[in-house]
């Protein structure tokens, strides 16, 4: 019994003792100026996308707010049209000059499944915006067959550019993004989005939600191939989508979020709504972190 009682009050001093020192240094802790984490003051939940690559940066500063792979080189496929429309616009061709779909209009890889016929006449106008708006593959590559000298030197001038831009992870074959050969990283894809947003007509033309043409008689109805530009919720300014099945889903924006804006860049995301899975849960995640800021 006496052995007990020993035990108990031997118990007894070791956790007054314990509780002294906690004690001390709690006041320790506040004499150097720190502070108990408040119960409330919760961080975001960090964002996980099923995308292989995604960058989401600072169009102002180009701060990067989120990188998962930034530096892997990837096909791009119709991503790759941004640039086939820079160097469109760069060479200041007549936009209201009308071509004539040909035959050769289309890919030797894989078929473009276009739904402008060879002999189908429109204007370089409209067939830069049924590239951008709707991905049209046949547009993109008759653009590219009447530039002067033809798509060797289209192809050369979309290669230069992409020097001139820094783009060294990127090189391209084709202008319709068909090919696998057509490559880039999504830093790379951060400059060519910041780079065509320069272009009125780019931001336009790839952000519009649909429009009809008179195709060998006909009216031919296209949609964006981006669905969010059709969202309320969402401001774009710049948008392209891509997909062949080496590249995965692909989808690259300009876009306002939580009040600032961003590149978006979003690479081999797999299953047909990823990609867009991914953009909303990029865009809550910012703008977790922004009103978190704000209470802070």
């Amino acid at each position: 019994m006496q052995n007990t009682q020993r035990n108990l009050h031997h118990l007894e001093k070791i956790v007054a003792l314990a509780a002294l020192v906690a004690a001390f240094a709690l006041t320790i802790g506040f004499a150097r100026g720190a502070e108990p984490k408040r119960p409330d003051a919760k961080q975001p939940d960090k964002v996980f996308l099923r995308s292989a690559v995604a960058l989401v940066q600072d169009a102002a500063n180009g701060e990067t707010l989120y990188a998962k792979n930034q530096d892997m080189v990837l096909p791009i496929a119709s991503i790759t049209k941004l640039m086939t429309a820079i160097v469109m616009l760069e060479a200041r061709l007549d936009l209201s000059q009308r071509v004539v779909i040909s035959g050769e209009d289309q890919d030797t890889v894989k078929g473009t499944h276009s739904r402008l016929r060879p002999g189908t006449v429109l204007t370089r106008d409209e067939l830069l915006m049924l590239a951008l708006m709707s991905s049209e593959n046949r547009a993109a590559f008759s653009l590219a067959r009447t530039y002067p000298g033809g798509t060797e030197s289209f192809v050369a001038a979309m290669n230069a550019k992409a020097r001139a831009l820094g783009m060294n992870d990127t090189h391209f074959v084709d202008p319709t993004g068909l090919s696998s050969s057509n490559v880039s990283s999504a830093q790379d894809l951060a400059r060519l989005v910041a780079a065509a947003y320069e272009f009125p007509l780019i931001r336009q033309y790839s952000t519009r939600n649909s429009a009809t043409v008179q195709a060998m008689g006909r009216p031919l109805d296209y949609r964006n191939t981006n669905g969010l530009v059709r969202n309320s919720n969402w401001e774009i300014g710049l948008s392209k989508t891509g997909y062949i099945s080496e590249a995965g889903r692909c989808l690259v924006m300009h876009v306002r979020m939580a009040s600032r804006e961003v590149i978006v860049v979003l690479l081999d995301s797999w299953g047909k709504l990823s990609r867009i899975g991914d953009a909303n849960r990029i865009k809550k995640w910012l703008e977790s972190n922004a009103a978190l800021g704000q209470r802070g």
